[in-house]
């Protein structure tokens, strides 16, 4: 989709050529190296240099940055970015120092001179951009330093933050409406990568921009494949997966609990993986040790509640894992999202099952919050369910649950489009499940989980159900047609489709509404097959069909002659990054230095071609690239053949003054 004039009315404002486009277009090839502005980049930096009000949806990777720093480059003043993680701060301004922007944070993490030393640079006039947490917008101070220096723009970033429907909600949000109030004159950008049609209305409401105007990117992220697996023993799959396909790249594993994420980071580090735990249980300083480490070296896998990763800019993300359900399908884009931030293939795969669905019904249900927090809770995850346990193509169901239109023919690049899965009438399956719910509660007043139900209908004497005589029920053994692992699937199902629901404490599984049109025989229920055992991770090598399938890591699709030059030049990024105390992406990310080798620059203008080479970091670093070039391509000769290192090779007989 391209800009629109709003979410329903709202007027277009068409922008034609001029000094400020020109002036944009030189900003960006000098300062970032790019020749070229990507989708509605131009639109929006047209529009926003203008100093007209603007509304962002644009996936992550998709150059949303770009949209506020070059009008803060262009227009007088700095720009003012409200960024909701203080930890990341750092990082950005680095990285925009790097490509010679003047930029400064104030925080909680600096001391008094620090803040002075910032507060000053803004009010000289001496910086590009100042970035801030929306917390610090309560403070009179604050607003009194922004009140006396030149402000460009202000750019509100994840700004689904001040949606409290959404997943991230952060109170202090709420509050940035008042920024249009005291700098009426100032363009306002809001952005963020996700967002439905609700949350994309309540950002437009709740920030106070009535008449900005609204520019929504495809929420498509093509090089990101979607999988989801039958969870089984999921840190074994994890391992697999990360063996086979992922050995040596960076990704996130997100779990649901502080736990599940200690034994999962204990589990893969003993196995050969390097990996550190983050949640919100561990000390300040060492989450900040373990993000800092996964930011600055090549390779480290994070396992993480959904406490980290808003705001990482780490570009070589090569898998995002989630080892049990999110809540919600903006989470689960979001978190994906960080995935292939760089545009190369990248895997987000995820192991689900039975306790998964068990866990979120009752988590909704005895958790904190009023009806109406319950039954949209709900809906968010009946539509993650849905995503979870359809046959048809992954990323149209994603596409369509944001509003946009999928490919009908499919995308070619998930697990139901690469492998479609079988599927069955499970109706009289479907009744004998809740049959046997039925026959509990009614003949025994008794309500009972997942587990028990299914040994019942396999006719298993288990102590538990000789203990209460279920073996004695009419339902018991009539499911010996179907296994275990198939009976936990089609109750899955049953939940995600609302036909039984979760019950208390425990667990316990009770009929819905929709139930009775079911034993009825009034509605058919299609299933999904489950596999007969769970499905192994693919392997590098081997494709959908038997060829060769791409692979995931930073080197993919290099022709083998240019490897080596590609592996000296991340050799050489890190050893930068190292004396520098940047990440390694801050140097060069691994998109730029593919370009680099394949163009093979022998000279500072040949290499300012590339993209992604702007001019500071051509005067920087371009020296160092071409040196390190050079050595590929004129090699030190063997130590075996080199001269004697004390007596120099003689070039001729020597005379007799030669010896004294």
């Amino acid at each position: 989709m391209g800009a629109t004039g709003g979410i329903s009315e709202m007027p277009q404002v068409t922008e034609g050529p001029g000094a400020a486009d020109s002036e944009a277009l030189a900003t960006l090839h000098r300062v970032f190296g790019y020749e070229a502005f990507r989708g509605e980049q131009k639109a929006i930096i047209e529009h926003v240099v203008a100093g007209r009000d603007a509304v962002v949806l644009m996936p992550t990777g998709g150059g949303k940055s770009l949209c506020y720093q070059i009008p803060a480059l262009v227009r007088p003043g700095a720009g003012v970015v409200i960024s909701p993680l203080i930890a990341l701060m750092q990082d950005q301004v680095d990285a925009l120092r790097a490509l010679g922007v003047r930029a400064g944070f104030i925080n909680s993490t600096q001391d008094f001179d620090e803040r002075r030393m910032v507060e000053a640079e803004f009010l000289a006039g001496e910086l590009d951009l100042l970035y801030l947490a929306p917390e610090r917008l309560r403070l009179e101070g604050t607003l009194d330093l922004l009140s006396r220096g030149k402000i460009s723009v202000f750019a509100i970033d994840e700004a689904h933050c001040v949606s409290q429907w959404g997943h991230d909600f952060r109170p202090d949000y709420l509050t940035l409406s008042l920024l249009g109030e005291r700098w009426p004159d100032v363009p306002r950008i809001a952005l963020t990568a996700t967002a439905t049609h609700a949350t994309h209305q309540e950002i437009t409401q709740r920030l106070n921009l009535p008449a900005a105007r609204h520019f929504v990117a495809s929420f498509d992220r093509p090089n990101i494949q979607y999988r989801i697996v039958p969870k089984a023993d999921p840190r074994k799959q994890l391992l697999a997966f990360l063996r086979e396909e992922h050995a040596g790249d960076a990704g996130i594993v997100y779990c649901l609990s502080r736990n599940s994420v200690e034994r999962t980071a204990e589990f893969l580090t003993a196995n050969g993986i390097d990996a550190v735990p983050y949640h919100a249980g561990l000390d300040a300083g060492m989450r900040a040790a373990h993000q800092a480490r996964f930011l600055r070296e090549d390779g480290l896998v994070v396992v993480a509640t959904i406490a980290f990763g808003m705001g990482i800019d780490k570009p070589d993300v090569r898998f995002v894992a989630h080892l049990d359900l999110p809540k919600s399908i903006e989470g689960y884009y979001q978190e994906t999202g960080r995935a292939g931030r760089d545009g190369l293939p990248s895997t987000a795969w995820m192991a689900y099952g039975l306790n998964d669905v068990i866990q979120q019904r009752k988590l909704i249900q005895s958790g904190e919050g009023d009806e109406a927090f319950r039954r949209r809770a709900t809906a968010h995850l009946d539509a993650m369910l849905a995503l979870c346990e359809t046959a048809r193509c992954r990323r149209g169901q994603l596409l369509a649950y944001f509003g946009q239109d999928p490919d009908a023919a499919g995308c070619g690049n998930c697990d139901t489009c690469l492998t479609p899965p079988e599927t069955w009438d499970g109706t009289i399956a479907a009744q004998k499940v809740l049959s046997a719910v039925v026959r509990l509660q009614r003949e025994r007043g008794q309500k009972f989980g997942a587990v028990q139900i299914v040994d019942i209908l396999l006719g298993k004497r288990t102590g538990k159900v000789i203990q209460f005589d279920h073996d004695q029920l009419s339902v018991f053994g009539i499911g010996q047609d179907l296994t275990e692992a198939e009976w936990r699937g089609v109750i899955r199902q049953l939940l995600a489709q609302g036909l039984l629901a979760v019950e208390g404490e425990y667990g316990t599984l009770v009929l819905t509404e929709a139930s009775t049109t079911v034993l009825r025989g009034a509605r058919e229920v299609p299933l999904r097959k489950e596999p007969k055992k769970p499905a192994a991770s693919r392997s590098r090598s081997a494709g959908p069909s038997g060829g060769e399938r791409k692979t995931k890591d930073a080197a993919a699709e290099l022709p083998a002659e240019l490897l080596p030059a590609f592996e000296a030049l991340r050799a050489w990024r890190t050893e930068q990054a190292r004396e520098q105390g940047v990440p390694p992406y801050i140097i060069f990310n691994d998109a730029t230095l593919r370009g680099i080798v394949t163009l093979r620059p022998t000279s500072v203008r040949e290499l300012a071609t590339v993209s992604g080479v702007g001019e500071k970091k051509l005067a920087t670093y371009g020296e160092g690239v071409l040196a390190v070039l050079a050595a590929l391509d004129d090699p030190a000769p063997p130590a075996g053949d080199a001269p004697d290192a004390d007596w120099p090779e003689p070039t001729e007989e020597p005379g007799p003054d030669d010896w004294i």
